[in-house]
């Protein structure tokens, strides 16, 4: 202890750290958005360099900063015997509109992976696939998104990047926590039976893994699309007692002073055109609220979702029984509208979501939240002990002091609800020992919560 060498007469005071070592959590909810974007980050500002590498920001602001905003789509309009009529744009870059979902349901800081831009005549697999090899060196926990993935070409390539993501998630190993997102191919289609035969073709071609969860259907939001009236024609479009095709090739912003009424007419078309989007970005943001607000061992369901109309899809207690429980443990949860409540995550199962029959034992990992948990412990537990007792003296004493470490660490984590048991003693156990030359064995035994996800009611009535 150094002794303070006063040059005042009075009271000196030095302040002493006494304090165990801790565990500090590491980051649960960090997604990484893999896509194209309007332009390669800004702070390259080397532009000839053909590589792109993943960028960090934290608000939307922050991404229009470095890589601009929405593709700027084109307009088709009809004119018929009813009336002037707007076509859907078909809209394949998604990252924009994928990110002001996330941020709207309550996400932080996330990391841009840009494998191209808006010149790009398609999405390509290849592509999307070499942005997970571009993740390798980012230390913190990710969640694993594709906003443009759904305008690859085929159902087939969508599945199989999937597989591919599946595949990164589950060896990354202890050194990473990685989990995927994933939508179905179709979430959007003009009939119930495509949308579920979507969700058929996902279950027989992705495989199963408690390493990601799926969401259905896809969602109509309160965003629009986005239009430059400088560089947008109209097209397909003629006014009552004038030749079909009067203003084809005309840009909104002549059409405004050519013609106002039209104008104004086409412009309140276009604001009733809504973006769809599937739905993992807005999930990614729930995570990240519920991992901030409740805790990551808190169940991501039963939340509402923001700047959602409604899914693209009504679904029933019946058909959501089929996507929850699935023979093979593919789970896919449901995403529905309920009156006076709005739209709600309606389903906490990863794509191991299989329930355990009579001879079997129960399956741990069918949870989000129970996966997600473990992985956060794991993490956390192994950098700690990394930090202070990689070359400590392999003694009795060294294992006494990890082992009242990650005690402390648990202890707090069931105070906070996050661990089952009546007492410290039923929620955890932890073991430090050696376990041969230059080895520290340790093993640790946990109570995960669980969600009340099916609850029975029983009445009975005295006569």
């Amino acid at each position: 202890m150094n002794i303070p060498n006063p040059t005042t007469p009075g009271v000196s005071i030095e302040e002493l750290p006494k304090l165990p070592n801790s565990i500090a959590l590491v980051e649960t909810a960090v997604p990484v958005f893999i896509g194209y974007t309007e332009r390669k980050p800004s702070e390259d500002n080397d532009t000839s360099a053909p590589d792109y590498k993943p960028s960090k920001i934290s608000s939307l602001l922050d991404f229009e900063k470095k890589f601009g905003s929405a593709k700027m789509e084109s307009i088709t309009l009809k004119d018929t015997d009813s009336g002037i009529t707007v076509l859907e744009p078909k809209a394949k870059f998604l990252m924009y509109y994928s990110l002001q979902m996330y941020f709207a349901n309550g996400g932080g800081a996330c990391y841009i992976v840009s494998v191209g831009d808006y010149n790009a005549a398609q999405v390509e697999k290849s592509l999307l696939e070499s942005g997970l090899n571009l993740i390798n060196n980012i230390k913190e926990p990710l969640l694993l998104i594709f906003p443009d993935a759904v305008s690859l070409n085929s159902p087939n390539e969508f599945h199989e990047l999937y597989n591919t993501t599946i595949a990164k998630a589950e060896s990354a190993g202890e050194s990473k926590n990685m989990f995927a997102l994933l939508d179905t191919y179709y979430g959007n289609s003009t009939t119930k039976i495509g949308n579920l035969t979507a969700v058929e073709s996902f279950r027989n071609t992705v495989n199963s893994s408690s390493y990601a969860a799926a969401y259905f259907p896809h969602l109509k939001t309160v965003l629009n699309y986005h239009f430059d009236e400088k560089i947008t024609p109209v097209s397909h479009i003629d006014t009552q007692n004038q030749p079909v095709g009067i203003a084809n090739g005309v840009t909104l912003e002549s059409l405004k002073t050519a013609n106002s009424s039209l104008y104004n007419q086409i412009k309140e078309l276009l604001k009733s055109l809504k973006v769809v989007l599937p739905p993992s970005s807005a999930i990614a943001g729930v995570y990240g609220r519920i991992d901030n607000t409740r805790g990551v061992w808190k169940a991501p369901a039963n939340v509402s979702l923001n700047y959602v109309i409604a899914p693209t899809e009504k679904i029933s207690d019946e058909e959501q029984s089929g996507l929850n429980i699935d023979d093979e443990g593919k789970s896919i949860n449901a995403i529905r509208n309920f009156t006076g409540k709005g739209t709600l995550v309606w389903g906490a199962r990863t794509l191991d979501g299989k329930d355990k029959k009579e001879d079997e034992k129960d399956n741990e990992w069918k949870y989000i939240h129970v996966r997600r948990y473990y992985n956060m412990l794991k993490q956390s537990i192994s950098i700690a002990l990394n930090e202070k007792f990689i070359n400590q003296p392999h003694v009795i004493h060294t294992w006494l002091r990890a082992k009242a470490m990650i005690e402390n660490f648990l202890n707090q984590q069931w105070i906070y609800g996050a661990l089952a048991g009546n007492s410290p003693k039923e929620a955890y156990k932890v073991e430090v020992k050696s376990g041969g030359t230059n080895i520290m064995d340790v093993k640790i035994e946990v109570a995960l919560v669980r969600p009340a996800e099916f609850i029975v009611l029983n009445f009975s009535h005295k006569l």
